[in-house]
């Protein structure tokens, strides 16, 4: 288990943690493949109704072409949905990694967090708008004047919350596997799910 969180840590290639460890490359690659998936997030149980969660997508730079698209950056990646319990901050849904040139109001239901969080108040940013479930940030009128100060307040409520899951984003990405994915591409989402795991662990201390 240490060799695969030392690999997500690092992202050194297989010729170079493999010797840290006193193993070959081809079996530092056989030991990741055989116990990362053991690390994944476990499913989440049911939840009480007022246990909000938080969702947000990243763009998670990935070699392979065979899921990745050119997105925003320009580079190849992936968009990975992660959702967090808005008190515990913890980690609880990471959705199954999409093509980066989609955008998260489609990857949100595409990806099975949407099912993953079913029965749960969900916020998000306004790059979910379409999706009538979540909890959005208000939009202004669309003749450009401004919100009412009622309004302008709740918004800035949510922007306070919903920070939370960038937070969280920002801990996982210092597992610099997620910075350049070099793997195929199919293991990506148990890479991930571990990763998240990894960081609740962390989190609680």
């Amino acid at each position: 288990m240490l060799l695969v969180a030392a690999y997500w840590r690092t992202n050194l290639t297989m010729r170079q943690i493999g010797p840290l460890f006193g193993v070959s490359h081809s079996a530092a690659h056989r030991v990741i493949d055989a116990l990362g998936p053991l690390l994944a997030l476990a499913p989440v149980r049911r939840r009480p109704v007022e246990q909000i969660a938080i969702v947000d997508g990243t763009l998670i730079p990935t070699r392979d072409h065979r899921l990745a698209a050119r997105s925003k950056n320009y580079r190849y990646s992936t968009n990975l949905q992660v959702a967090i319990d808005a008190s515990t901050r913890l980690v609880v849904a990471v959705g199954d990694p999409q093509p980066g040139n989609r955008n998260d109001t489609i990857v949100y239901r595409s990806s099975g967090i949407q099912e993953k969080l079913d029965g749960r108040p969900v916020m998000a940013d306004g790059g979910y708008r379409g999706n009538p479930e979540v909890i959005i940030p208000y939009r202004k009128p669309a003749d450009g004047s401004d919100l009412p100060h009622w309004k302008q307040a709740l918004n800035v409520e949510h922007r306070t919350v919903r920070a939370g899951v960038e937070h969280a984003l920002a801990r996982m990405k210092c597992f610099k596997i997620l910075r350049d994915y070099r793997r195929a591409a199919h293991t990506l989402a148990d890479a991930a799910s571990g990763i998240a795991n990894l960081h609740n662990i962390i989190l609680a201390g």
